[in-house]
Parts: structure tokens; C-alpha cells; sequence
């Protein structure tokens, strides 16, 4: 039976759901499916004010801060008061299917008692809208009044839209197109490369010995240059080198040390070794390969024609992962056109993060319309 959420304690905490088995869309089977989520206000007598919000590709569910020590990551956003809000809405943030913020991922238990590792099945963004179908239900949710998010948090808020239009009443699609284009699986093969070919890596069953952590940190390197424009590296960073006393070219090249920019760039690939399984940025970044909303449903205007949810689209001038063109394409191929809402901002694709207030009062005019 459904068990609808009425209370609005804990707001902002680590919870878990059973889902139950999963039979994959490329083949592989879950024998039994678990989701961390996390949630904000309370669901209204009539369940009609819940909101799905998604994170992005090494993100948590822990979108806003709530009754919880710790800030998150859409503050902006989401909140008492907010353009999401959490005194009006009842919010919900799930941790993706193969990530490992409490969901079934590669480190969790097999059936045998041993980490999935290599094991563990390619998933698709198509699964994970069935899985966390399932969590709407023990929630009590028979339909989003918004499902929102930016990067491939756009990407699974537009697979929902698409292929449960009867659940979805309004999408928030930001930095994210209809499909992931050659290039930007080209970027992402790289990064799945580099933690493949580490040493450590072990095929994916490296759990109780050492870690692929070189693997990982240089395909967040790989990401992070993706995620800024190069204007934003050229007026941070330029061609300066880190903590020399003499000009980088008074020296001999093997003698040199490190620019800024490459210092910048070891700084985000070993925090991220510090938080996130390499498994689960290989298996969810191959989910969001998958991407492409009109994968056995026609043309764009077809996949898009089976729903009829309210869109919002924006997207981020400088990003050159996803180029603003992708969310143009959407938004003109919608049964209803609509605009899209630009965040005017240098540093690149992390806009969709650092400058999300641009959009803010658009959206909140979005949800109450």
C-alpha cells in the first residue's frame, strides 16, 4: 500500500526505500532495488504539491539544507521561501540507481554478501525514472507537480516527462538537451577510459584492496574542463605558473613547475576521490550516454508530442558542454514552443549551479502558474 508522507520533520535527511526488483532496459536484472532520498515540507491533503528535484552527475540528494547541519546545493533554489518552496511544496531528492549516496550502486551488497563491482548491470536513464516511479508510489505521489533539474538532472526530469507524461504536470530542463550529443560522449568515454585503465581498477572489483583513485581524479579532470568555458580558465588562471619565483619562461622546461591551472585542476580531481565510488561515475556516466528522449519514439516532435507537461527550459551562455543551441532545438520542437530562459554567465556549464538565481523568479512564476 502507498504510504503517504504527512509530517514535515526531518526535513533534508537521508531516508531509504525498498523498490524491488528491476528488470533492466539493456538486459540486466536487480534482484532487489533500494533508493536514498531525501525530502522537504509535507505532502497536501490531495498530494498534488510534490515536487522531484534531480541532481546532477556526481551530485547528492541533499539539495537544501533543511533541519540538517549541512547547505546544499541549490540553495538558491530551494527552500523556505525559495522559488522551490519547501513551506508550499513537498520536495523530494533521490539518489540516482548506481550512485553511491545510499542507492543501489556498485559498492552495495550483492545477493552473495559481495560488493556488485564489475557485476553490476549497464542501467539506462529509462530505469531509473521506473525505479523512482516506484518511490512516487510509496510516497503517495500519483503526480509531480514539477519534476526539475539541471545537467543530467535535466536530462532524467525530461525522460520522466516523456515517458510517464501522465505523472508529470510541469519540467524543468536546464543546461541539458534532448540527447547526448557525439561530442559529449566522446568527453564522456575519456572519463570512463581513464579510471578503466588504472592500474587499481581491477575490471571494477577493486573493494577491500587499492583503490582506482588516479583513475578517477583524471577523469574529473577531464569533466571539470568540460564544465568551465575557456574564457573563465584564460581570466582565472591565464598562463601563470604555481608558487615560482622566476617568470615560467626563464626556466628549463623540465625543471618547471606547475601552472595554476593545472594545480586547479589536481584540486578538483582529488576532492571528488575523496567522496565518490569510481564505479558509479562509470555506470552513471554511461547512463547519461544513453540519453536521448527519441530513441524508439520517432522524431524529436513525436518523442515531445507524448507529453503534455508545462516545460521550463533555460540554459547557460558560456556552456560548452551543453551548448545553448540543444535547449533552443527543445524548446522550439515542444507541441507548445517555448522560450528559453539564458543565464548570462562566463564561467561555463557550472553556471546551471553558481548563477541558478538568474532564473529564479521565472521559475517560481513556472510552479505557480
Amino acid at each position: 500500500m502507498p504510504q503517504r508522507h504527512t509530517g514535515k520533520g526531518n526535513d533534508g535527511l537521508l531516508r531509504f526505500a525498498s523498490v524491488g526488483p528491476v528488470q533492466l532496459e539493456a538486459g540486466g536484472f536487480l534482484p532487489d532495488v533500494t533508493l536514498a532520498y531525501e525530502t522537504w515540507g509535507a505532502l497536501n491533503a490531495d498530494s498534488s504539491n510534490a515536487i522531484l528535484i534531480h541532481h546532477a552527475l556526481t551530485g547528492s540528494t541533499h539539495v537544501t539544507q533543511g533541519d540538517s547541519d549541512d547547505a546544499g546545493w541549490w540553495e538558491e533554489l530551494v527552500g523556505p521561501g525559495a522559488p522551490v518552496n519547501t513551506t508550499k511544496f513537498f520536495v523530494v531528492s533521490v539518489n540516482m540507481l548506481g550512485g553511491c549516496y545510499g542507492s543501489t550502486g556498485p559498492a552495495s551488497t550483492a545477493p552473495d554478501g559481495r560488493p556488485w563491482g564489475s557485476r553490476f548491470p549497464l542501467i539506462t536513464l529509462r530505469d531509473t525514472v521506473e525505479v523512482e516511479e516506484r518511490l512516487a508510489d510509496q510516497l503517495g505521489i500519483a503526480t509531480w507537480h514539477a519534476v526539475v533539474g539541471g545537467s543530467l538532472g535535466g536530462a532524467r526530469a525530461l525522460e520522466w516527462a516523456i515517458s510517464r507524461p501522465d505523472r508529470v504536470q510541469r519540467c524543468g530542463v536546464i543546461a541539458c538537451g534532448p540527447t547526448s550529443t557525439a561530442e559529449q560522449i566522446a568527453f564522456a568515454q575519456a572519463q570512463t577510459l581513464a579510471i578503466r585503465q588504472d592500474r587499481d581498477f581491477n575490471d571494477g572489483d577493486y573493494y577491500g584492496g587499492p583503490l582506482p583513485d588516479a583513475g578517477l581524479a583524471l577523469a574529473r579532470r577531464i569533466a571539470h574542463i568540460t564544465y568551465r568555458s575557456a574564457a573563465e580558465l584564460d581570466n582565472r588562471f591565464g598562463r601563470q605558473p604555481q608558487q615560482l619565483e622566476q617568470p615560467l619562461q626563464a626556466q628549463a622546461l623540465a625543471q618547471r613547475g606547475r601552472y595554476q591551472v593545472e594545480s586547479y585542476l589536481d584540486h578538483q580531481g582529488n576532492k571528488l576521490v575523496g567522496r565518490f565510488d569510481a564505479n558509479s561515475y562509470v555506470v552513471i556516466t554511461e547512463a547519461l550516454m544513453s540519453h536521448d528522449i527519441t530513441r524508439g519514439r520517432g522524431t524529436l516532435g513525436e518523442a515531445l508530442g507524448r507529453t503534455s507537461a508545462q516545460f521550463f527550459i533555460a540554459a547557460v551562455t558560456s556552456d560548452r558542454l551543453y551548448f545553448p543551441a540543444e535547449s533552443e532545438s527543445l524548446a522550439a520542437a515542444l507541441p507548445t514552443p517555448v522560450d528559453v530562459h539564458m543565464i548570462s554567465a562566463g564561467i561555463g556549464h557550472d553556471a546551471f549551479l553558481t548563477d541558478i538565481a538568474q532564473v529564479a523568479e521565472p521559475l517560481r512564476l513556472h510552479l505557480s502558474q
